[in-house]
């Protein structure tokens, strides 16, 4: 019997995929390259990505390889309860410091500095200990995390978002995104994903939209920019070849769409310097839009 759950994974695996549950996550990517979706936030990750992800918030991470291609031990995570951690607050007052730490992550939390580095050594630290000692090393993770340094963490997802109420939403979810990523460098069309997630267009764009915030067409957007981002930042490909590889086969619509996510065009963001690049941007959605119960 354990207070919490600590392991480690390949990707891909059974276990990975955009899902939600009721546990706080923290997550750390050991190696590979990849997007990742936390709420209606779009980012990019690389070795040593660290993030807190609090209870029922959609979230996932897909590593760009090659088909066929595994990852071994990509993910570590750490999963506790929300009532764990407040009867353990109860007999331990203590842990009143982390109070803030929890509600932020209902937005998600990325941290970045010396404070992911440190984080991801206790992170490995929580995994390859046992008893008494791993207990110890998650309320050193999580006392560090708290006392992030501003510049050291960021809320990632809008507050107002709406969670998954059903499993239609969850498989239509489930089935867009894994259509995309697998066929990102070629025509995406909203039918195809539908029929994928065996619905007719109407109810997939409902359920997908209810679900993650925005409409198909879209993620698919955000997704490509997303990954363009990365290959620019990893790369010295072509602004041509970087277009294709993200799914842009005429260049006029690649700078259009990436100048309105990121403030500049593919070859001026390229010549930036890292601190002067934009960060990923929260998904900017009218506060307004209504969720289906």
């Amino acid at each position: 019997m354990q207070s919490f759950r600590a392991l480690t994974h390949d990707f891909p695996s059974e276990i990975c995929g955009w899902h939600v549950h009721p546990e706080y996550e923290i997550h750390l990517i050991t190696q590979t390259h990849g997007s990742f979706i936390a709420g209606d936030h779009v980012g990019t990750f690389a070795p040593g990505h660290v993030s807190m992800i609090g209870p029922n918030l959609p979230h996932d991470w897909m590593s760009d390889l090659n088909v066929g291609q595994v990852a071994v031990g990509r993910d570590a995570v750490i999963h506790f309860t929300h009532d764990w951690i407040r009867r353990s607050t109860e007999v331990m007052p203590e842990l009143c410091e982390v109070d803030e730490l929890l509600k932020r992550s209902s937005r998600g939390l990325v941290f970045s500095g010396s404070t992911a580095r440190r984080a991801a050594e206790t992170i490995l630290a929580v995994e390859n200990a046992h008893g008494v000692e791993q207990l110890s090393h998650l309320f050193r993770l999580l006392s560090l995390l708290a006392r992030a340094p501003e510049g050291d963490s960021e809320a990632v997802a809008s507050e107002w978002l709406g969670r998954p109420s059903n499993p239609h939403s969850e498989a239509a979810v489930e089935a867009g995104l894994t259509y995309i990523f697998e066929h990102l460098t070629e025509e995406i069309r909203l039918s195809t994903a539908a029929r994928l997630a065996h619905m007719s267009e109407s109810t997939f764009s409902k359920y997908f939209k209810s679900a993650t915030g925005l409409t198909f067409s879209s993620m698919v957007k955000k997704l490509r920019v997303a990954h363009a981002r990365q290959v620019l930042d990893t790369t010295n490909s072509t602004i041509t070849e970087v277009a294709a590889l993200s799914g842009y086969h005429n260049m006029a619509n690649f700078n259009r769409q990436f100048q309105a996510e990121v403030g500049a065009t593919p070859s001026s963001y390229r010549r930036l310097a890292p601190s002067q690049k934009p960060p990923m941007q929260v998904l900017s959605l009218p506060r307004h839009v209504t969720r289906d119960p």
